[in-house]
């Protein structure tokens, strides 16, 4: 057979061949005095070999290894682990979908929150705190989606592993309430409102004291701030402002 019999054979096209080729996954035979190369039973046999292997869901790379040894010895060990990958995505599958029938569901029922597409946990944490109707208290639950979006495992256990310290207490979420209202009422004030700098203190407190695991001080540089204060007023801009100033400085302000 030359090439194109080969692939249409096969059900794959010549380039996919000549691939297979260059990548080392299919022997390449030695070209005729024509130079043309012509291909057996064997080669077909081979490539039909990779087209099952990759199906099954091999790697090029490990298909070529497979191929490559034509005992085959790795080949049920290289399976028992893709049954075991399939089953764990099988399983993520149901979690994600079961997770999706109560987000439709409450989209049918009118009940759908802004948080409710967010992590399991991060919406079970903000229904045990009830976050207040609030400008002050929208903007930071959108910091905690942004944060439960992008935080690597190790980061995110940890963040939630406070989280649910301050939703178990009620001192600790009372005061957070009053934080978010002290805040809103700076929504008309200007940047030196004498009312900034002790919400700012209290602020920090209440961060350093509750939620922050690390003791020591946090790397937080003035400039990656910024982007995360669009959208509140000025005055309350400042108030976060300063509160990271403290925070940075790691002391808790009296």
């Amino acid at each position: 057979m030359r090439i194109g019999e080969l692939a249409a054979l096969l059900g794959v096209s010549t380039r996919t061949v000549r691939y297979y080729h260059h990548q080392g996954i299919l022997p390449e035979p030695p070209r005729l005095a024509n130079g043309y190369r012509e291909y057996g039973m064997r080669d077909a046999v081979a490539l039909a070999r990779v087209r099952r292997l990759v199906e099954l869901g091999l790697s090029l790379d490990e298909a070529r290894d497979v191929i490559a040894d034509d005992e085959s010895r790795e080949l049920p060990e290289i399976l028992a682990e893709i049954d075991a990958d399939l089953a764990r995505q099988e399983r993520e599958i149901q979690i994600r979908r079961a997770r999706l029938a109560e987000v439709l569901q409450r989209a049918q029922d009118g009940t759908l929150r802004p948080y409710d597409t967010a992590s399991p946990d991060l919406v079970e944490f903000l229904r045990q705190v009830e976050l207040p109707a609030s400008s002050a208290a929208a903007w930071d639950r959108d910091l905690l989606v942004l944060m439960d979006s992008m935080a690597a495992p190790p980061a995110r256990e940890r963040a939630f592993t406070v989280l649910d310290q301050v939703a178990a207490d009620p001192e600790t979420r009372s005061r957070g309430q009053e934080f978010y209202r002290r805040l809103d009422e700076l929504a008309e004030a200007e940047p030196d409102d004498p009312r900034i700098a002790p919400l700012a203190k209290m602020l920090a407190e209440y961060t350093l004291t509750y939620m922050l695991a690390d003791p020591a001080p946090p790397d937080w540089r003035p400039e990656m701030l910024e982007p995360f204060l669009e959208g509140l007023a000025p005055a309350q801009a400042e108030v976060i402002r300063q509160g990271m100033r403290h925070m940075s400085a790691g002391k808790r302000p009296r």
